[in-house]
């Protein structure tokens, strides 16, 4: 996978996200945030998991830098939520903007409290953006839960939007 793999990869899941977005500007506070089902039950909790992800692996690689985890608490609605967003989708893109096919094969050391490991720099971003696809996912399913369904943002969708 080049550069302009990663790229396009990126380019969908911020597609599916704002396609993702207009729905939940129908949804009311207590649907953002209630408690259903999956690994991370709520609307805002699955979205703000995808957010801190994506955006501790883009620091990871050397892109702009995020501290702690994200927490949920701090993102009361979607437009919180979309306005960080947002700012990671420029930093993110501008660092793929920056990379070179042989960048990617440069080794990164990371760790999740346990042993450190190592990977391929684009290894970590591909993980990062199919990371959020199986996420997106679950908050498509919790959309349709609470009566908001989302319809579909199938990659194939996205490439039949995409310019000839």
């Amino acid at each position: 996978m080049g550069v302009a793999d990663l790229e396009r990869l990126y380019d969908y899941g911020y597609w599916a996200n704002a396609r993702l977005f207009e729905v939940l500007a129908g949804v009311t506070p207590d649907e953002f945030t209630r408690g259903l089902a999956g690994g991370h039950a709520s609307v805002r909790n699955t979205l703000v998991h995808i957010l801190s992800a994506e955006w501790g692996w883009l620091e990871r690689c050397g892109g702009l830098r995020r501290g702690e985890r994200l927490r949920p608490e701090v993102y009361p609605t979607p437009d919180s939520v979309r306005a960080t967003w947002i700012h990671v989708e420029g930093h993110l893109r501008g660092f793929l903007a920056g990379l070179t096919d042989p960048a990617l094969e440069r080794r990164i050391a990371f760790s999740f409290g346990g042993p450190e490991r190592t990977a391929r720099l684009g290894d970590l971003l591909q993980h990062a953006g199919l990371h959020a696809i199986h996420h997106r996912g679950q908050v498509a399913t919790l959309l349709r839960m609470l009566g908001h369904p989302p319809g579909s943002f199938d990659f194939l969708e996205y490439a039949a939007s995409e310019p000839a």
